[in-house]
């Protein structure tokens, strides 16, 4: 801590230090010599005199000192600032120089042989105003390299002194003609890079042949990049220490991303870590985010402007709904780790808020306790209650089996409010639309389910074939399934086509009527082919890897694991195995957590399954 001492002490110091070195100049700049001088011996137009007065050239520093500290000074106008000193050089060097040959003129023994006295004989009669503005003319018109030739020297001390004064000039010029260019180029230089980006850019849209949308959107995103450019100051944050960029970041983007709907009840601490890494972005309009089907991406939330969520039907694309300030979009396909539902494209200049999947995903590693919160937003946010209804107690530990970015059967869920908006086919309870074939068995599953209905969670389903024979003129059998769930029962149809009447009523019972209530299992009169057939077009969207259970693996060192296409059951599971491994016959299948499997249908998307020998 410093004290008085510790300043006094500093303070000797440099003045001591200021004593030893630049005092004596200091003193010999402003010292009056010609007035001291002229009043001890009353002489004061002597040269020797006069030449004492240069030392008053000296100050020249201080101005110099002066000019740095204005250019550092931010209430100043760089680039006046600059002007202002090459101006203040430029008058001094004409002043010194007209001055000092005047005097050469003055001092010459035969006035009339001097370059003022050639043209002008009596000069030393002439008023000082007129005799200054002669000598600043004549020093201008050398300077600028001019030359009028009506004042030239005219005798060998003005011609030297000339030859020395045209060289001075020679780096005078290339330093005044140095410093404007360089402070004009630094203004222009972002202008003169925009117009090469445009440039650019309608070179290689004429080049490549683009569509003109394309090029307008190229084009604009130049345009935009330009007017914002001083907006984004990322370069500027960088050089700035942590603790200054978080207390920035936290100021700037805490209150926006608390209002967002996904981090409604989480800790101040997540999102505090979660700041940190936000991104601000401008778009101008009509230029797209995200693409349709495109791999998890990163979370945008909108600061201002408006973003329409687009879908492709039938190759023809159409606003499924506009997002506005506040709102985010890309969370459904970043969280759940699927692909994104929609195109998000601008529809006016917006500023969104980046945040990024992977350091989203840390954070969420860091918070685990927030996982739940998040997780319950998103549910809410898509009106999927009802279907889990587990949300809506008090105990919400359930939620950990719907850990964010590794969602099982729940991300069918998550995409089924927008299947019924872009599938105009028919699907089955997989989300699989199955091909028609030309065999008696071959059938087709209009689908006509409610929107909301959770037909994955298939737990509480009656089936029931219905009590009518076969329509003569549609030629159909109608499957009823009552799918129940804790909140709501309703029906919908599933209709199956058979090519031959006598066939069809010639084959076993598909489904039977079931008592109310009862669990879901397959009938004894179910057709286990039949059985089989629905099992593999629900495990068709589903992919695993396979490995050898190391115990059990032969060699001096294990097997790589293979991905595979899950099959519907597990004998042919266990075929594929012996075939991906040769070496190898396994008879039983264990999971990770070595606990052995006896159905396909526990196994999910993207499990690692293991093989046993015994």
């Amino acid at each position: 801590m410093l004290t008085v001492k510790h300043i006094f002490l500093w303070t000797i110091k440099r003045e001591s230090q200021y004593l030893s070195t630049w005092f004596i100049f200091d003193v010999c700049s402003t010292a009056p010599f010609q007035p001291i001088i002229l009043l001890f011996t009353h002489k004061g137009n002597d040269l020797s005199f006069k030449v004492l007065n240069l030392l008053r050239l000296w100050r020249l520093n201080r101005v110099s000192t002066l000019f740095a500290r204005l250019e550092k000074d931010i209430r100043f106008n760089y680039f006046w600032t600059r002007c202002s000193k090459l101006i203040s050089v430029t008058l001094f060097a004409v002043h010194c120089a007209g001055c000092f040959n005047y005097m050469l003129a003055d001092r010459y023994p035969y006035p009339e042989n001097t370059w003022i006295g050639a043209v002008m004989p009596a000069f030393r009669s002439q008023s000082l105003w007129t005799r200054y503005v002669t000598a600043l003319y004549w020093s201008i018109t050398t300077l600028t390299t001019t030359g009028y030739g009506d004042l030239h020297a005219e005798n060998p001390r003005e011609m030297l002194f000339d030859i020395f004064y045209m060289l001075f000039n020679l780096g005078l010029t290339a330093y005044l003609i140095g410093n404007m260019t360089n402070l004009v180029v630094h203004g222009t230089s972002r202008t003169q890079k925009f117009r090469d980006s445009i440039y650019a850019a309608s070179e290689f849209a004429a080049r490549n042949q683009l569509p003109v949308s394309i090029k307008e959107q190229m084009l604009s995103h130049f345009c935009l990049q330009f007017k914002t450019e001083g907006y984004n100051q990322k370069t500027m944050l960088n050089g700035l220490p942590k603790g200054i960029r978080s207390s920035i970041a936290y100021s700037l983007f805490f209150p926006i991303l608390r209002r967002a709907y996904l981090f409604h009840g989480v800790s101040n601490s997540f999102i505090a870590e979660l700041v940190m890494e936000v991104q601000p972005e401008y778009f101008p309009p009509k230029e797209d985010i995200i693409l349709q089907n495109e791999g998890a991406a990163d979370i945008y939330l909108i600061v201002s402007g408006a973003v329409n969520m687009i879908t492709t039907i039938n190759g023809n694309e159409q606003v499924y709904a506009k997002v506005t300030n506040g709102d985010m979009f890309g969370e459904v396909g970043a969280l759940c780790n699927i692909p994104q539902p929609f195109t998000f494209r601008t529809a006016e200049l917006s500023q969104l808020l980046r945040i990024s999947r992977t350091r989203l995903r840390e954070a969420i590693q860091n918070h685990r306790e927030d996982n739940d919160i998040l997780m319950n937003n998103l549910l809410q946010k898509l009106k999927l209650p009802e279907n889990l209804p587990e949300v809506n107690q008090p105990d919400r530990r359930f939620l950990s089996k719907y850990d964010l970015f590794h969602i099982p059967r729940e991300e069918q869920m998550l995409q089924w409010p927008h299947q019924h908006y872009t599938e105009q086919k028919s699907i089955d309870l997989g989300s699989k639309v199955p091909i028609s074939g030309d065999g008696p068995d071959s059938m087709k599953l209009l689908r006509q389910v409610p929107q909301k209905e959770d037909i994955h969670n298939k737990s509480n389903c009656k089936y029931r074939l219905s009590d009518g024979m076969m329509n003569r003129e549609e030629d159909l059998n109608e499957v009823r399934i009552n799918c129940e769930t804790k909140t709501s029962a309703e029906e919908f149809c599933i209709k199956i086509k058979s090519e031959d009447k006598t066939t069809a009523s010639s084959q076993q019972t598909i489904l039977t009527k079931m008592q109310p209530g009862s669990p879901h299992r397959a009938s004894e009169n179910i057709s286990r082919s039949r059985y089989q057939d629905y099992s593999g077009i629900k495990a068709a969207n589903k992919r695993v890897t396979i490995h050898i259970y190391p115990h059990n693996a032969t060699g001096s060192t294990v097997q790589n694991g293979k991905l595979i296409n899950l099959p519907g059951s597990l004998e042919e599971l266990i075929k594929i195995g012996r075939q991906k491994f040769p070496d190898f016959h396994p008879t039983k299948v264990v999971s990770r957590d070595h606990a052995e499997i006896d159905d396909i249908g526990v196994i999910r998307d993207g499990d690692h399954i293991f093989f046993l020998q015994i």
